[in-house]
């Protein structure tokens, strides 16, 4: 059944309509089901075989979707595929497919561009398509709008268009439904369009005035950690040249009622968007000769993070009359953030793939991420349960909650925490090192 051309706003606002959405991975999947608890219809395309058969057999790869929720969204009709055609029948298509960067930190566009092409090949009268893959402002009037009008659709007559950021924060409780949603169209109708499909979704909408707007909103946001990111890290290696406590410096900071959120330094910047989206703003702005000078200076010191926590490894070894090279170093944690077992851009293999290459003899303790995955990447993985007697350093680099601290406090001689988490759980001793 086509959408109403008449009246869509009506439309997507009254009716029992379907969502489709294209890549299910950590976005497009939650979002997926989110429309499928709303009592909307649901088709999820990937171009993953692997993928869709799990998903078809109600086997979750995203962590914030369970099993059980995937058997249910089945139950109630919602079809897991590979071939595009079954888009047809969706009112409305969300594309949700990566956009990372490729060689010389520039943005690959060619999962969008690929994308682009299946909109092209599928999409009807009627339906809405929305973009929520994090992108440089314009990606939508660049890519998405000349793909439909060389399939001979007229925008706002018989197809709308529009851009919505996704915010996912995979591992938080806070889910897809509960987000406040900003969204931007094509063009006004497009807009209003997409605002009625998105009220289905989420309670809380937010309406920009365009599809730039949008798309600069979530460069907006991941810029704004990026930079404060890079602000903390910076600050943390001079506190240790100062022989200052950052951590202590931040508690106390953060009893100011105003003007201040604290951020934490770490390992470097992972996952993927605050390492990835600052440079999409970057990229652009070099296209319109403007020159981005916080995000350049935090994308320096953020990126360089990993080095420098390799090298305060080698200098609390060195105190100890102890080589990197031939050490055991026992790492915990592999992810880019706590209690999820995603290592994409994750700061922590760059710590460990730098003192692989000094020399060190690394292990690997995460129990989120799993023996399997930690294999595939090149290290020796090591359980809760198995003896640490060989490892003669600990670093801590991903501070799930899973983790029995203590006991490695315990067990092992020398301890490096670029996390905090042994200051904040209230573990004490002389074998503790903190960033």
């Amino acid at each position: 059944e086509l959408a109403d051309l008449r009246d869509p706003v009506r439309f997507f606002t009254e009716e029992t309509w379907t969502a489709g959405v294209l890549g299910l991975g950590y976005v497009g999947l939650p979002l997926l089901l989110t429309a499928s608890d709303a009592g909307l219809g649901g088709v999820g395309f990937d171009v993953s075989p692997a993928r869709v058969s799990a998903l078809q057999q109600s086997h979750s790869m995203v962590d914030d979707v369970s099993d059980r929720q995937l058997r249910e969204a089945v139950e109630r009709g919602v079809i897991f595929t590979t071939d595009e055609h079954d888009l047809v029948r969706a009112d409305a298509l969300f594309i949700c497919v990566p956009s990372p960067l490729g060689r010389n930190r520039q943005p690959d566009l060619s999962y969008i561009e690929a994308v682009a092409g299946t909109i092209e090949r599928v999409a009807r009268r009627g339906q809405l398509i929305v973009l929520e893959s994090t992108t440089y402002p314009g990606t939508t009037e660049d890519i998405l709008a000349p793909a439909l009008r060389r399939a001979g659709h007229e925008m706002d007559n018989d197809v709308y268009l529009a851009f919505s950021p996704e915010r996912v924060s995979p591992g938080d409780e806070l889910k897809t439904a509960a987000i406040p949603k900003v969204v931007g169209g094509f063009s006004p109708l497009s807009g209003d369009v997409a605002e009625a499909a998105y009220r289905r979704l989420v309670p809380d909408i937010h309406r920009v005035s365009s599809a730039r707007a949008a798309e600069m909103t979530k460069l907006l946001e991941n810029t704004y950690r990026a930079v404060n990111i890079g602000l903390i890290n910076e600050l943390a290696q001079l506190a240790h040249e100062l022989d200052i406590d950052i951590w202590e410096v931040i508690d106390a900071a953060s009893t100011k009622p105003f003007g201040f959120q604290p951020f934490y330094p770490g390992p470097g910047v992972g996952g993927h968007c605050i390492p990835l989206d600052p440079q999409y703003l970057a990229w652009r702005a070099r296209e319109a000769n403007f020159t981005t000078r916080f995000i350049d200076a935090a994308e320096q010191v953020n990126s360089r993070m990993p080095m420098y926590n390799a090298d305060r490894v080698a200098g609390i070894l060195n105190e100890q009359g102890m080589p990197v090279q031939g050490t055991e170093i026992l790492a915990i944690g592999v992810s880019y953030k706590k209690d999820i077992a995603d290592d994409r851009e994750s700061a922590a293999l760059g710590v460990l793939d730098e003192l692989k290459r000094r020399g060190a003899a690394i292990s690997v303790l995460d129990p989120v991420v799993g023996s399997e995955r930690i294999s595939s990447l090149g290290y020796k993985p090591v359980e809760m349960g198995d003896s640490l007697d060989h490892c003669q350093m600990a670093v801590i680099l991903t501070d799930h909650s899973t983790i029995d601290y203590q006991l490695i406090v315990d067990a092992v001689p020398i301890i490096y925490d670029t996390r905090g988490v042994l200051r904040r759980l209230g573990i004490e001793s002389s074998k503790v090192t903190t960033l």
